[in-house]
């Protein structure tokens, strides 16, 4: 299942992409949640309830080509990202390949959906880019171990971390923080891709595209710590819950540790590409 949040006469709405349509949920059933993560809240039986309504020959449609976007989940409860987990990406950074997962985080004001603008900040000269597979928990819970962990992901998506580095590695105490979470920061999309048709995320290509140019080409399963793994990690420290966004880091090829190094301009137009998923599109505009 493929589920989005699509732009609607009656505002922003959980749908569905049923062929070359989307369906808006509620508008054909009103007792189903107008938001994808009250859907995902509310259990497997209700994505079964999805389905059905996909199927409906009444379902109220808008066309694929002409339908606006917006991020699949535009209000997770929590971002949490995963540093330094492709170990090629590691060996670029100069940095030790980690024994235990790397946590950070963004704020939710970082969250954009496909075509809306990545914005420079006026204080950043360093904007990166970072293409990443980002988990979304489906289920709430706390100390899960990894093998558990896995029944509370509902699916996957595409996400952008996009990074300040001169803010994450130069400011005094490297403000990793600061520098990963200036409002648009975090694009996802174009879809959720629920795990009964993604199964396996540990063998997707990922790839980044800077107008038009390969600039990072890789597989997911080059990941040190896998999706249960981390999952469990993190509920040890927070309670998951339905619409949490994890994103599992990036690969190697990015930007600041090419030769001359390359950052993000006005003008750009970034391009991540996974398998099953789909194609993130941001423009690059300057604050």
């Amino acid at each position: 299942m493929r589920l989005a949040t699509i732009q609607t006469p009656a505002g922003p709405r959980a749908a569905v992409l049923q062929g070359e349509d989307y369906i808006d949920l509620h508008a054909t059933r009103s007792d189903l949640a107008p938001r994808v993560r009250e859907l995902l809240a509310a259990g497997p039986d209700m994505l079964r309830n999805v389905a059905e309504v996909a199927a409906r020959p009444d379902a109220v449609r808008y066309p694929a080509a002409s339908v606006k976007l917006l991020a699949p989940i535009p209000d997770p409860p929590k971002v949490i990202c995963i540093g330094l987990n492709y170990r090629d990406h590691a060996t670029e950074s100069g940095a030790p390949i980690p024994r235990e997962p790397v946590l950070f985080s963004k704020f939710a004001t970082a969250i954009i959906g496909p075509g809306q603008a990545i914005r420079l900040p006026a204080v950043s000269r360093e904007v990166d880019y970072e293409a990443e597979l980002v988990l979304v928990v489906g289920k709430k819970g706390r100390r899960l171990s990894a093998a558990a962990a896995l029944d509370h992901l509902a699916g996957c998506t595409i996400g952008h971390d996009v990074s300040a580095r001169d803010w994450q590695l130069k400011k005094d105490g490297r403000q990793w923080l600061a520098g990963k979470t200036f409002d648009t920061f975090a694009p996802i999309g174009p879809v959720l891709v629920t795990m009964d048709e993604l199964n396996d995320p540990h063998s997707l290509s990922i790839r980044l595209r800077l107008n038009g140019q390969t600039m990072q080409d890789s597989n997911t399963r080059q990941m040190i710590f896998r999706a249960g793994d981390l999952l469990a990690y993190i509920s040890q420290v927070v309670t998951l819950e339905p619409g949490d966004l994890i994103f599992t880091g990036t690969p190697s090829g990015v930007g600041f540790t090419r030769k001359p190094p390359v950052f993000l301009k006005d003008g750009d137009v970034v391009e991540i590409e996974i398998e099953k998923i789909g194609i993130l599109r941001n423009p690059v505009v300057q604050e």
